[in-house]
């Protein structure tokens, strides 16, 4: 990494931050996991807070080897797990969250998650639904149906896909966790804490599959609702799933550019470079587990190229 051409900036792409293993997120970290990865960070990376690190990045004059660290959706665990490891080691992060889904609500993929991992077997007949007979023998064959559903699903309407994934859930008998995001007070302690918070939208919609006016309405009333839970202005927005062009578009991109963000991150792979879009910042989703491989990882992305954008 110190030989690479320029300074570039690398931002991490977290979720959720677990207690234990969980055979239905393979990709989410334990708490020790996290304060193991978060410790090596610190230890090689100048880790800035995302707003900082966009002005210094317009301005190009990032430090060699800059890095930020996000979390999207608003989980519990973002409060409970991962900000006293944060505080500890004393790392900034950015914290994203879908205000629809405060003080008490779900993420329809956590419905369908919770679903499959309680279905009896051999199959889950969901053929009614247009998903088939599913198997869930095993954990991988239940991992495996949980995301043949969920690739589906995420691109319906919000208000159809959370009364299909509230069907699923009640035909697996699913028992559904009582406190899985945060609470408004939760939001606000982050904030109290030193760390940003950024609009992610109310109830996640994919950006490319809804009406602008209803995308600009989602937007807005996001970010107005967090303004009011932590009493200062939020500035920075990540695109609901991220994939350019295929969860949102070019003039998504605008829209957020016309409300007055600062800046918004997307879910392409690689690091931002002076000059780049500030409004489709690439995010490395961290899954690798050993450093030296995740490391690997980190600085392939960082030379210069283009990444996917809309």
């Amino acid at each position: 990494m110190r030989a690479l051409p320029s300074a570039s900036l690398n931002v991490l792409a977290y979720h959720r931050v677990l207690p234990a293993p969980d055979p239905m997120r393979p990709g989410a970290p334990t708490v020790e996991e996290f304060e193991r990865r978060m410790r090596w960070v610190a230890s090689n990376f100048d880790v800035m807070p995302l707003t900082e690190a966009v002005r210094a990045l317009r301005g190009n004059r990032l430090p060699k080897r800059a890095l930020s660290i996000t979390f999207d959706d608003g989980y519990a665990d973002n409060h409970d797990l991962a900000l006293p490891v944060l505080r500890q080691i004393g790392l900034p992060a950015t914290f994203f969250i879908a205000t629809g889904f405060l003080d008490g609500g779900y993420m329809f993929n956590d419905l369908v998650i919770e679903a499959l991992r309680h279905a009896q077997g051999p199959q889950f007949d969901l053929s009614d639904l247009g998903y088939g007979r599913l198997f869930v023998r095993t954990e991988n064959e239940r991992r495996e149906a949980a995301g043949s559903i969920l690739e589906e699903l995420k691109c319906e309407m919000p208000g159809r896909r959370h009364a299909v994934a509230i069907d699923i859930a009640t035909r697996a008998g699913a028992v559904l966790p009582s406190h899985l995001m945060m609470t408004t007070k939760e939001v606000k302690a982050l904030y109290e804490a030193g760390m940003e918070i950024g609009a992610h939208t109310v109830r996640h919609p994919i950006l490319a599959r809804v009406s602008l006016d209803r995308v600009r309405q989602e937007i807005k009333d996001s970010r107005s609702q967090l303004e009011q839970i932590i009493g200062a202005p939020v500035v920075l927005f990540a695109y609901p799933n991220g994939r350019p062009m295929r969860d949102y578009r070019r003039e998504h991109v605008g829209l957020v550019k016309e409300l007055g963000f600062e800046a918004a991150v997307s879910t392409a792979w690689g690091a931002a470079h002076p000059g780049d879009d500030l409004y489709q910042i690439p995010r490395f989703t961290p899954w690798d587990h050993p450093n030296w491989r995740f490391g690997f990882r980190l600085a392939k992305s960082r030379f210069p190229k283009r990444y996917a954008h809309a």
